[in-house]
């Protein structure tokens, strides 16, 4: 055992390299091992004498190398005695008020007792600070400064009870409880005390339980047998342990260095996984920080290698790969910076599917003889959607002027569909017509130079109620009938045949231009389109009132099919021959119209939208930011259609 003078330079030195012991009481139990201390080195029974008041200057204790990882303890530091009791001090309200001045016999006790509370002799002899300082007050009973010595000597018994405490030392934590039982007034200290030795008596083996559970790999699995479950445990039992505080923080430092061995192996799921597992543990720690942080900067890495690899591969034209490729790296890394603009580069390479831009197709039936019209198809991009301000004509139904991206590619008819295609629709599939199943259609009549509603005409005749040839542009069909023929081609082939959208219309009759017309602000200079050219002539004699001047194209109706030039996108008759149904429903202007090119519906809508001119349009109707609207049910000699279709 230690000889007393050994013990008080312990203690000496443990106060100066002390730090702060959480909470007012200083319950910090720490597992003695933590320092490689064991009980029995100690002095199994503090001499009375305990040493000088120690340094008020706080200072780590570091345990030896290894000595963390083995008890799951933080690096231990204790406040100074002096702070604690001064501390604890300023909180003793409970002293008498003196009413005189202490007697020279007093006085002399009181002096020689603050002497031995400096040397650290606190109790157990005569000459001991807490017996001079009883022995004041009982001549003199409301001595202040009697008082108040014998309560710093109770206060530094304590705060030597919490050091021990702290370390686990429950023998020496005994001997000075039978010391602080001797002080007046310690009822409390010593009722505190007692309770603190029985939790420590229960933690211990819990602690270290969970240190080799820890040691063995079993951090927080398997349920019921693992180092986490038990630092909880122990926690649950003394809330302001240190060393259980400790453990379940060195639980979280396994959790994430799973994590972390996930990332190594580009393992990112299960990295995530481990995160949050270790955010369940302790979710403010600086470790789960620190691991974040890297494992997003690995990630970004990864993901960053990957994107540009997808890139290579787009840029080889291995389309499954850039997609494999990018899809691994979206995995990674939802908002790696350059993923959406990658994604659109592979959705424009595979718009077309097998085709290219400007290609013509045919796609066949599946189940009976035929195939679907011409098609060719038609690039993507944006364009200027309606009439700009200063465009001669211009109405407020096409306005405002807007941006439309066709983003996604289509093909769309080459020309409008034909009396014999439409024919062989009807034949095949039994449809009836609006123009039979309502009866009649609007035809020209040459004796007064307009439209009129005819009861027999039909979808097979022309635009003056006569039997027209199979290679005109079928009219006289309501918007319904189109639909009805472009679903047809749709259950015919298994591809997706609609009518185009007023915005898709528009961007393929402009094909790119951004003037009056597609081949220009004025009349054309060769045959582009069947128009109204101020030389043609009915067969009656009459003349157009309003016209392309000088322009002659040989019509007064429509024309046979690709008669004329196409247009840049290598589609016929987009600005004249015969208007053209849409998918949409007619708005009174572009306020909230889709900018995407989808067509803009009301559910049960009555009226749709008419698009490009006809063989008796005006030049401000021929514009191609022109628009009307029509009644779904009208058949008119002047209106026609053509289909898309999706790639």
């Amino acid at each position: 055992m230690p000889s007393k003078e050994t013990v008080r330079r312990q203690r000496a030195l443990g106060g100066g390299v002390g730090v702060v012991v959480l909470g007012l009481a200083l319950v910090y139990h720490f597992f003695p091992r933590v320092f490689h201390v064991e009980p029995s080195s100690t002095a199994a029974h503090r001499a009375m004498n305990l040493g000088p008041a120690p340094s008020a200057t706080p200072a780590a204790i570091t345990p030896a190398p290894g000595v963390g990882e083995l008890d799951a303890g933080p690096p231990v530091t204790f406040a100074p005695t002096e702070v604690i009791v001064a501390r604890m001090s300023n909180k003793n309200t409970n002293l008498p008020q003196q009413l005189s001045a202490d007697t020279p016999e007093v006085e002399a006790l009181l002096a020689r007792a603050d002497k031995a509370l400096h040397a650290g002799k606190l109790a157990g002899d005569d000459g001991s600070a807490a017996a001079l300082f009883e022995q004041a007050l009982k001549l003199k009973a409301d001595s202040r400064r009697a008082a108040q010595g014998l309560f710093e000597v109770r206060a530094r018994l304590a705060a030597e009870i919490n050091q021990d405490l702290a370390v686990g030392d429950a023998d020496s934590v005994s001997d000075l409880l039978d010391t602080l039982k001797k002080i007046p007034d310690s009822a409390d200290e010593v009722s505190q005390v007692q309770a603190k030795l029985k939790t420590l008596a229960q933690v211990r083996p819990l602690l270290a339980k969970a240190a080799t559970l820890l040691q063995q790999g079993h951090a927080d699995k398997p349920a019921g047998d693992n180092a986490l479950e038990l630092y909880r445990q122990v926690q649950q039992l003394d809330p302001e342990n240190a060393v259980a505080s400790q453990g379940v923080l060195q639980v979280q430092r396994a959790v994430l260095d799973r994590a972390l061995a996930a990332v190594a192996q580009n393992d990112f799921k299960s990295a995530d996984q481990a995160l949050t597992e270790a955010a369940q543990v302790a979710p403010d720690s600086p470790a789960l920080s620190d691991v974040r942080t890297r494992v997003d900067n690995m990630r970004q890495a990864r993901a960053s290698g990957l994107l540009g690899q997808a890139r290579s591969a787009l840029d080889g034209g291995n389309l499954a790969l850039a997609q494999q490729l990018a899809d691994q790296a979206k995995a990674i890394s939802p908002d790696l910076a350059g993923l959406s603009e990658f994604g659109e580069r592979l959705i424009n390479a595979r718009l077309y599917a097998s085709y290219k831009p400007g290609q013509v197709f045919t796609d066949r039936f599946l189940d009976i003889p035929g195939q679907a019209p011409s098609m060719v198809v038609v690039p993507t991009g944006s364009f200027r959607m309606g009439a700009p301000d200063n465009e001669d004509g211009r109405q407020d139904a096409e306005t405002p002027q807007h941006d439309v991206t066709i983003a996604k590619g289509f093909a769309m008819a080459r020309t409008a569909i034909t009396v014999g295609q439409f024919r062989e629709f009807v034949k095949a599939s039994g449809y009836q017509p609006d123009s039979v199943k309502l009866g009649g259609a609007s035809v020209y009549d040459e004796g007064t130079g307009a439209m009129r509603d005819d009861p027999n005409a039909g979808w097979q005749d022309d635009y003056v109620g006569k039997s027209a040839d199979s290679r005109l542009p079928v009219v006289n069909i309501s918007w319904a009938d189109a639909k009805a023929y472009a679903d047809w081609l749709s259950q015919r082939t298994g591809k997706t045949y609609r009518l185009p959208s007023e915005a898709e219309f528009e961007y393929a009759l402009r094909a790119g231009t951004t003037t009056r017309y597609w081949w220009g602000d004025g009349t054309p200079t060769h045959k582009v389109e069947n128009l109204t050219g101020g030389s043609d002539r009915s067969s009656s004699g009459r003349r157009w009132s309003n016209a392309f001047a000088g322009y002659r194209d040989g019509y007064w109706g429509p024309a046979p099919v690709m008669s004329f030039s196409p247009n840049p996108f290598g589609l016929y008759d987009m600005g004249g021959n015969v208007s053209e149904w849409v998918q949409d429903c007619w708005h009174d202007s572009y306020l909230r119209a889709p900018r995407d090119g989808s067509a803009w519906i009301n559910p049960g809508c009555s009226v749709r939208v008419v698009r490009g001119g006809s063989w008796g349009s005006s030049p401000d109707q021929v514009r191609s930011s022109y628009r009307q609207g029509a009644d779904a049910s009208v058949r008119s000699g002047r209106v026609g259609f053509r289909v898309l279709r999706e790639l």
